[in-house]
């Protein structure tokens, strides 16, 4: 009995995992994924969507789904420029993504620089204002979980469900 014991030990202890290795600053940082949700408010109009944001120094790939998951657009960012393509099949292109925001928009979102916002520099990023409201964890280099955007009448919080490296 007690060996039966002893082996269903070793066993269950065979299966545990091992914690996962322990993740590099931020500020080192230059590949990453993640996915969540992000809200946005202009005066009395909502928009909620999923994201799946994929980013290197060389290319950044969005894709936007409803809550339920239809796809609503694809964003790309590389040497050749920025592209959105729309789920009805529009298309529109610039030399970068805040110039495309703008055109399609009608106003500049801080997409050229996102890697250092979305890792967790709060600051000003003209004309907006970035703010970290929640990390994942208490450790002074967690990534952060929920971050805000501010610029005058627009607001935008992005809940990050899941960060991942990408090599």
């Amino acid at each position: 009995m007690i060996r039966s014991l002893l082996l269903c030990g070793l066993l269950l202890a065979g299966c545990a995992t091992l914690p996962p290795p322990p993740r590099p600053a931020a500020e080192s940082i230059v590949a990453f994924a993640f996915n969540g949700r992000f809200a946005v408010r202009q005066g009395d109009t909502r928009h909620h969507v999923r994201i799946d944001w994929r980013h290197s120094d060389a290319r950044d790939d969005i894709l936007l789904t409803t809550p339920l998951g239809q796809g609503v657009a694809e964003i790309t960012r590389d040497a050749g420029g920025a592209r959105l393509l729309l789920a009805d099949k529009r298309e529109f292109t610039a030399a970068d993504a805040g110039t495309l925001a703008e055109q399609v928009f009608g106003f500049h979102l801080p997409l050229d620089h996102a890697a250092r916002w979305l890792l967790g520099e709060s600051g000003n990023i003209a004309p907006w204002r970035a703010t970290v409201i929640e990390r994942e964890s208490a450790a002074p280099d967690a990534l952060p979980s929920v971050i805000e955007l501010e610029r005058d009448d627009i607001h935008v919080r992005l809940k990050i469900d899941e960060w991942s490296e990408v090599r």
